[in-house]
């Protein structure tokens, strides 16, 4: 009977998504033992990171655990480098060498799918445990975004100069959010399930950056003024552990699909995200694991969609004092990116853990960090 209760927990969660699909943020991977393991931490996330991840993780340890967190993502798609290119062009030649470099810069950043995608988290995230019962809380900011072409780049020639100019969009939307988590784990720890309610204040973006030959892009202050609305959002997960070696997880999140204003006028309906989770322990220092995207989710971005894989391992040493982790992800919507390697170690000391992950395409181009320091009792 509770296997097939979480079972249904499973089958409602997808259920919701299929049905209140609208423009969901990409899940955003926060903390640096779930990046350095390419982005998974559905079914082996058990600390206060729980609380984003997956409520049900909070019950399946009994600890009390404070960390305090901060990373981000960057991915280009063919941006950087014309830009980079248009920022050192020289518009006061009118050269025919000159002109032909304009229009190659030009048709770069005009190019289909040439955008910027950003995302990134930071807060404080805090665990305790009363028995069975365990429950967590989080204040923290996560934030996605990206730019892209708005106005194709042109070049024009006159007697002065080679002018080339365009303009490019600028959107994010950053969640301040503080959340509660309750979990309870039953059938010792066969099965836990878990929900999170947070309250969340919207600072959406919409702001605009020209593109003008011989002149530096500067992103960071023109994403304008926020437009800011409070809204609620709930998740809620289950976590079913058959033998101790074997963990399969899945999470939904913002189920009721809060909605956002924009600065625009319109509003940026935040669609449930479900994500299902397996880890594997083959002994007792070895985690392999493993995340999937059940749906894709629409981007602030326009033409991407996010629907992710992500693949990891974790091998701890000496009793848990090192810690190192090996994974990749991949946008199984995106066909042409490959997949994205990523590694991370943790440092632990008594109470005392610093953990730190990254990863690199070197296609694309996109890099993502994060690094935190947390207590743990």
């Amino acid at each position: 009977m509770r296997t097939l209760t979480v079972f249904r927990i499973a089958a409602i969660l997808v259920v919701i998504t299929i049905h209140g699909h609208a423009q969901a943020v990409e899940f955003v991977t926060v903390g640096p033992r779930a990046m350095g393991m390419g982005g998974a931490g559905v079914a082996v996330t058990t600390d206060a990171l729980a609380t984003y991840w997956n409520p049900a993780g909070l019950a399946m340890t009994q600890t009390v655990d404070i960390r305090i967190l901060g990373g981000g993502q960057v991915i280009d798609r063919g941006l950087a480098q014309p830009i980079k290119d248009l920022e050192n062009f020289n518009p006061n030649n009118t050269s025919p060498a000159n002109i032909a470099q304009a229009q190659a810069i030009a048709n770069q950043i005009n190019q289909p799918g040439a955008n910027t995608s950003l995302n990134g988290a930071a807060g404080l995230y805090v665990k305790g445990h009363f028995g069975e019962h365990a429950f967590g809380f989080n204040i923290s900011d996560v934030a996605t975004g990206g730019a892209f072409i708005s106005t194709p780049v042109q070049v024009s020639v006159q007697v002065s100069g080679t002018t080339v100019t365009g303009q490019m969009a600028l959107k994010g939307l950053e969640q301040r959010q503080a959340a509660f988590s309750y979990a309870y784990a039953f059938a010792e720890k066969t099965f836990s399930i878990g929900i999170t309610a947070k309250a969340i204040q919207g600072a959406a973006y919409n702001g605009t950056e020209t593109l003008l030959g011989g002149q530096n892009v500067k992103l960071s202050g023109n994403f304008g003024k926020p437009e800011l609305s409070t809204k609620f959002g709930i998740d809620a997960g289950a976590i079913y552990r058959p033998s101790s070696w074997l963990r399969f997880g899945v999470v939904g999140k913002d189920l009721n699909a809060p909605e956002f204003d924009s600065p625009d006028g319109t509003t940026i309906k935040v669609g449930p995200q479900v994500r299902g989770g397996v880890a594997v322990n083959p002994y007792s220092s070895l985690t392999l694991t493993s995340d999937v995207d059940i749906t894709s989710n629409k981007t602030l971005v326009p033409g991407v969609k996010s629907q992710v894989l992500s693949l990891g391992a974790e091998q701890t040493i000496l009793a848990e004092f090192l810690s190192f982790r090996v994974g990749g992800f991949k946008n199984m919507q995106d066909a042409k990116t490959p997949f994205t390697p990523t590694a991370g170690f943790g440092l632990r000391f008594y109470s005392l853990r610093i953990d730190v992950g990254g990863g690199y395409d070197f296609r694309e181009q996109g890099a993502l960090a994060s690094g935190s320091v947390s207590l743990t009792f």
